[in-house]
């Protein structure tokens, strides 16, 4: 019986230790290095739905999108602010993983206004950070970010990400804030 109640002990006692590295991987301070790391990681992924779109067409693009938002964006952790560059109202703000693939790759009747972003031929993006704001287990950064289509030609947007560390230590985008810049 005593060994049987060491056994639950020492069980519950790992349980807690494992949930007590999960809170604070979750707590830990963002560093910058992290969030450069996000953004090119973000970029690359962009470019590979391109590319996962022209060798295997919308069933592969659609894939790869949706394991991209499970890793990059945090709707698993709650509501993300995601405001597109070319999403038009009233659907213009997307806080659900369904929206949030629909403008990546478009082919959705329940978005009839998206063509798929990140399946328009891109094989470059370039984060230029005006400024990142590390704030504990949050960062918030803003600058533009270039777009290389495969013509060549560069598309420039307005870009503010929000970042939070989910339980697993990772980060999450929690705010995705996009537009193009004002042309007097």
């Amino acid at each position: 019986m005593k060994k049987l109640i060491a056994n639950r002990t020492l069980l519950s006692l790992s349980v807690a230790a494992a949930a007590m590295v999960f809170a604070s991987q979750a707590a830990a301070d963002i560093t910058e290095s992290e969030v450069l790391a996000a953004q090119q990681a973000w970029g690359g992924a962009v470019v590979m739905l391109s590319e996962h779109y022209e060798e295997g067409g919308i069933d592969k693009a659609r894939d790869s999108a949706r394991d991209v938002i499970d890793a990059a964006y945090g709707y698993d952790m709650g509501s993300v602010l995601f405001k597109p560059t070319l999403a038009p109202i009233p659907q213009n703000i997307r806080t659900t993983a369904d929206g949030a693939l629909a403008y990546f790759v478009g082919h959705d009747d329940n978005f009839p206004g998206d063509d798929g972003f990140g399946i328009k031929g891109w094989t470059e993006v370039e984060f230029e950070n005006a400024a990142i704001r590390l704030a504990g287990p949050v960062a918030l950064t803003m600058g533009n970010v270039h777009f290389t289509h495969k013509d060549g030609s560069v598309t420039t947007v307005d870009k503010s990400f929000g970042y939070q560390r989910g339980e697993d230590g990772n980060l999450r985008i929690v705010l995705h804030h996009s537009s193009l810049p004002f042309d007097s």
